[in-house]
């Protein structure tokens, strides 16, 4: 599978507090407590405890902040915490096959507008005779038991997402909901009903009107962010 190498040296710190959403508190290892910048709008559930370990990449120049906040240590794993890194992941193995179910397309196309909410689509896929196929990619770092779950916070356009790839597919098109797992210890992945039902609803109400839903798991380490491999998904299995 793809490999997306980290900036490097990563700065290893503790969590203080994660808050307003992209700032963090990070206590460095000569006890200097920095803010940094969180590249995740979610709640981020599981990875926000205080005095996790975390690693930090260097912001460019010009930033305000020192520091982006990369990896955070849960449960015993890394997890990638930044949401822009599954699109590069899946751009590279899109470019060298490397998902299966993706396999065979001519070109692909980033960021092209689709359907009547005029939504952008992470990777448009096309190949003469054969149907365009529609692929959205989202990020996962939740982890419930053996499960992955998304969403962590409520989501209404990832919702606008799901109506919008069923769209597609009841014109004849291919849509695909890739779901990047940013840790290797989840077993499956599932919906977080309790989270945000109305998302949950649409994603399983996509899936019925032919939209195919596609789950990786990630190999994380500080230097790298392997995408592994596939999981099993289970739309049905109930929350713990």
């Amino acid at each position: 599978m793809t490999v997306m190498d980290l900036p490097q040296p990563l700065t290893e710190g503790r969590l203080v507090r994660r808050y307003k959403r992209f700032l963090a508190d990070v206590e460095l290892a000569g006890g200097e407590v920095v803010t940094v910048h969180c590249p995740n709008p979610g709640r981020m559930a599981g990875l926000d405890a205080a005095g996790a370990r975390v690693w930090l990449k260097p912001a460019p120049a010009g930033r305000k902040l020192p520091f982006g906040l990369e990896l955070v240590e849960a449960d015993g794993v890394w997890v990638g915490i930044n949401t822009g890194h599954p699109n590069g992941l899946v751009r590279e193995a899109l470019a060298l096959g490397a998902i299966a179910e993706l396999r065979g397309y001519a070109s692909v196309r980033a960021e092209v507008r689709y359907g009547s909410e005029r939504s952008r689509i992470d990777f448009l896929l096309e190949d003469p005779g054969r149907p365009p196929c529609w692929v959205e990619i989202k990020n996962v770092h939740w982890k419930v038991g053996r499960f992955a779950r998304f969403p962590d916070a409520v989501t209404s356009r990832g919702a606008k997402h799901a109506r919008e790839l069923a769209a597609r597919v009841s014109i004849g098109e291919r849509a695909v909901l890739l779901y990047v797992i940013q840790r290797e210890d989840c077993e499956v992945f599932g919906l977080a009903d309790r989270t945000d039902p109305a998302y949950a609803a649409a994603c399983r109400q996509a899936k019925a009107a032919g939209v195919e839903i596609l789950a990786y798991a990630c190999a994380v380490r500080p230097d790298t962010i392997r995408l592994e491999r596939p999981l099993p998904v289970d739309l049905q299995a109930p929350e713990d």
